[in-house]
C-alpha cells in the first residue's frame, strides 16, 4: 500500500478533518481585529479619556497630556509636527508588543490572521517552515523585555485603580493629608462607582495575564534550565505555572477588560452615560 512521504505539501486548507475547524480561527481572526480597530481610534482620539478619578488604561501613565493625570506639560515640543498628538501614543507601543508577542497570541494570530497553519492538520498555502530563527520572526525573541515593561506598567495601573475610590469634593475640611488624594490640589473622599469597580476588574485581570506568562516563569525560576538544584527557584516557578495553566483565558478576558475599561471612561467622559455611584 502507498504511502504518502512526510512533509508532503497537501495545498491550503486541504485536511482530513470533518468538523468545523476554520470557526475558531476566523472567530479569533474577527475578534482580534476589531479590538485592533478600536484601539487604534481610541488611541488617536486624544480626548474623553479621563472623567475626574477616572483614566483609561489605554492612557496610563499619561506622561504628556491635558488631564489632571499628566505627570509633565500638555504636548512636548519634541513631538514631530507632522504626527498627531496623544497620550496614548508614547506607552501604547509597550503593551501593545507584549500582547504581539505574547507565547499564546502568536499560535492564535499564527493560525487565525497568517494561516500558519489554519488549524492543526491543515494545509498552509506554504511549502517551507523557517520558524522564529529567521527575519522578521526573529523579533519575537524580545518578549521577555516587553514583560519587564509590563510589570512596570503594572504599578501605575494598580495607582490608577487606587485613585478611582477617590473622588474630587468641594469641602475642604474632608480632605485627607495622607496621601490618598489623586490630584494634589483637589480634596476627594473615598467612594465606590461602577467606573472604580470596572477600573479595578481591568487592572486585576491585566495582572493575571501578566503573572501567568511564559517567560516570567523562566525569570522567576532564576533562569535556570535545571531547578532541580535550587528548591527556592523550583517553587517560584510551581507558582507561576499554576497560574500559567490559564493564561489562554486571562489572555482574552484581559483584552476585552481593557477594552471595557476605556469605553467606559469614554463613555462617562462624554456625557452619553453617568456614572453609577455606590456610595
Amino acid at each position: 500500500m502507498a504511502q504518502a512521504k512526510p512533509g508532503l505539501a497537501r495545498g491550503f486548507g486541504k485536511t482530513s478533518r470533518r468538523d468545523a475547524w476554520w470557526v475558531q480561527s476566523a472567530a479569533t481572526a474577527v475578534v482580534l481585529t476589531l479590538f485592533i480597530v478600536y484601539a487604534t481610534w481610541a488611541a488617536f482620539q486624544n480626548a474623553n479619556y479621563w472623567h475626574d478619578n477616572y483614566l483609561s488604561p489605554f492612557y496610563s501613565p499619561e506622561i504628556f497630556g491635558q488631564s489632571p493625570h499628566r505627570w509633565f506639560g500638555p504636548k512636548p515640543g519634541w513631538w514631530p509636527a507632522v504626527l498627531p498628538f496623544s497620550p496614548a501614543l508614547i506607552i501604547l507601543p509597550f503593551p501593545a508588543l507584549f500582547r504581539f508577542t505574547c507565547y499564546y497570541y502568536r499560535g492564535a494570530y499564527y493560525k487565525a490572521m497568517w494561516a500558519d497553519p489554519p488549524a492543526c492538520a491543515v494545509g498552509e498555502p506554504r511549502n517551507a517552515y523557517t520558524g522564529e530563527h529567521g527575519w522578521p520572526l526573529i523579533v519575537q525573541n524580545v518578549h521577555r523585555y516587553f514583560l519587564y515593561a509590563a510589570l512596570f506598567f503594572l504599578l501605575f495601573l494598580w495607582h490608577d485603580a487606587w485613585k478611582a475610590f477617590w473622588f474630587p469634593i468641594q469641602q475642604m475640611s474632608n480632605y485627607n493629608p495622607r496621601g490618598q488624594n489623586p490630584f494634589p490640589d483637589v480634596p476627594v473622599k473615598f467612594g465606590v462607582g461602577l467606573g472604580s469597580l470596572v477600573l479595578l476588574l481591568n487592572t486585576s485581570l491585566l495582572t493575571f495575564y501578566t503573572l501567568s506568562c511564559h517567560s516570567l516563569r523562566h525569570l522567576v525560576g532564576g533562569r535556570r534550565d535545571d531547578l532541580s538544584k535550587s528548591p527556592r527557584s523550583l517553587l517560584c516557578y510551581t507558582c507561576v505555572s499554576g497560574l500559567n495553566k490559564n493564561h489562554m483565558r486571562f489572555a482574552w478576558f484581559s483584552l476585552f477588560g481593557v477594552m471595557l475599561a476605556d469605553l467606559y471612561v469614554r463613555l462617562v467622559a462624554s456625557g452619553v452615560i453617568k456614572d453609577i455611584r455606590f456610595f
